[in-house]
């Protein structure tokens, strides 16, 4: 078989994914705290990309156009003016990102954090190594008792317990291990009472020593019986040690009273809180939706330094600020890009939803990706990443994007309710429940069947409390 070079015309299309199309889209799914620290390391390598702050701008405009002649004014764009670089006359953007009259402009319509002064914001919290250790440095230990102390605190976990073998604390320490148990000792009776235990049992019995609480038959219940106790084996714990329901109901009031995580109070994990995106608030029978775009810079570009680059004689400068022009005007307006959609995608939630924000979360309905994304003419993609992180400030609490779209489940009428509504219902039945006699699977799907109407099976139920971290009905139940 002979080879030979042939000529072939083959037309075909594809989706070439561009450096600006990639970013448009790593955009969308940032976070509101991601989307800031991508827009300073922006403005940390583009030179030509400044931050206007709101009450400068008109001041750096003027000292510009003395720098440069009428004709080569310089005029600041920013993002947050809705105005697309030179050629396009994009609209006042609080004007156009608000549901309220474009008349009202500035940042009057957003919603202020009362009561929350810099202090309460800022204030400091102790840790539980800075507590103990001040506690130990108060005392009178030598410095060889301190030294084991340092390395008792440093093999501290989260909750306050120890996690380290006494032999190897020695070995560290160059001590014995006589000395370690005695300084143990010692730190467990800090406060708070227990520190340093090395198991839930061993937490417990040094409280009950501290309080004095040296009944045998608690004793043998704390330091032998924790596993029966755990899984409420109570009638054969009664008959093993001889005593009444009652007696093992009186030892458990006072073994509930001790506290078996004693450093949990002390915890380094700081709480994570969610900066909404976006705010809905109710006017009457109205509803208002501003975009919160508190700590995003607003963006201009230097057009006195890109014009005075320009006009040097090297054609790598001016090849080079060029491009960071370029790059600057699609990263205004991809950001432009990105606001309008989180706008119309909550204005679209916000329509379908609109029984939530009325009456809260009974009432949330069925929705999919798919309904929003028809509603404002978008890829199903796009509002799929422009729900990632983004979080909505409503009448009834501070809610995830994702959280307004929930699965269907049928009811007797041919129409549906949405899975989240019927968590609710399902969290609201058991907190209600008698503790004494509580409400198994089987029966609180009969329940909502009679009080909602919904075709709802046990496992299904059963799939809900497990997400709502509610335990079994075997477990709920006190049997005192």
């Amino acid at each position: 078989m002979a080879l030979e070079l042939r000529q072939q015309l083959k037309l075909t299309q594809q989706l070439v994914m561009t450096p600006q199309l990639q970013q448009a889209i790593k955009l969308l799914q940032l976070s509101r705290l991601e989307l800031v620290e991508s827009i300073r390391q922006e403005l940390l390598e583009n030179p030509v990309l400044e931050e206007a702050l709101d009450k400068t701008v008109e001041a750096a405009q003027a000292e510009t156009e003395v720098a440069t002649s009428d004709k080569e004014r310089f005029q600041p764009v920013s993002v947050n003016d809705g105005r697309q670089p030179h050629d396009a006359e994009w609209q006042d953007y609080l004007g156009e990102f608000s549901s309220v009259s474009r008349q009202m402009h500035g940042r009057d319509l957003e919603i202020p954090e009362e009561g929350m002064s810099l202090e309460a914001r800022l204030a400091g919290k102790t840790s539980l190594i800075g507590h103990l250790s001040w506690q130990l440095r108060l005392s009178r230990m030598d410095a060889g008792r301190l030294a084991i102390t340092d390395v008792i605190l440093g093999n501290l976990d989260s909750i306050g317990y120890l996690r380290e073998a006494p032999e190897n604390i020695a070995g560290l320490t160059g001590s014995s291990v006589g000395e370690v148990e005695a300084v143990l000792r010692v730190v467990q009776r800090l406060d708070p009472v227990g520190i340093a235990a090395r198991s839930p049992q061993e937490c417990l019995l040094v409280q009950m020593d501290v309080l004095g609480l040296d009944d045998p038959v608690l004793v043998s219940l704390v330091r032998d019986h924790m596993e029966e106790l755990e899984k409420r084996r109570y009638k054969p714990l009664a008959k093993k040690l001889r005593i009444s329901m009652e007696q093992i109901k009186e030892y458990l009031d006072v073994i509930r009273r001790l506290d078996p995580l004693p450093g949990r109070n002390f915890g380094s994990a700081e709480p994570q809180y969610a900066s909404p995106d976006v705010f809905v608030s109710r006017q009457g029978e109205d509803f208002i939706i501003v975009l919160n775009e508190e700590d995003i810079p607003q963006l201009m570009i230097n057009e006195a330094y890109a014009k005075g680059m320009l006009s040097t004689q090297s054609s790598k400068a001016r090849d080079y600020i060029q491009e960071r022009v370029r790059s600057a005007h699609w990263l205004m307006k991809s950001l432009y890009q990105r606001q309008r959609t989180l706008y119309k995608v909550a204005e679209s939630i916000v329509r379908f939803q609109r029984e939530f924000f009325l009456y809260g979360v009974t009432h949330l309905k069925p929705m999919i990706l798919k309904d929003v994304a028809m509603d404002i003419n978008m890829h199903e993609s796009t509002v799929s990443r422009i729900t990632t992180n983004k979080y909505m400030s409503t009448p009834h609490g501070i809610h995830e994007l994702k959280f307004f779209f929930n699965s269907a489940l049928g009811m007797d009428d041919g129409s549906e309710a949405g899975s989240e509504s019927v968590k609710a219902e399902i969290k609201k039945l058991i907190s209600e429940e008698d503790s004494m006699r509580p409400l198994s699977d089987e029966l609180i799907a009969q329940l909502l069947k009679k009080s909602l109407g919904v075709n709802i099976a046990r496992r299904t139920v059963a799939k809900y409390r497990m997400a709502l971290n509610i335990e079994s009905s075997s477990k709920r139940k006190e049997l005192f």
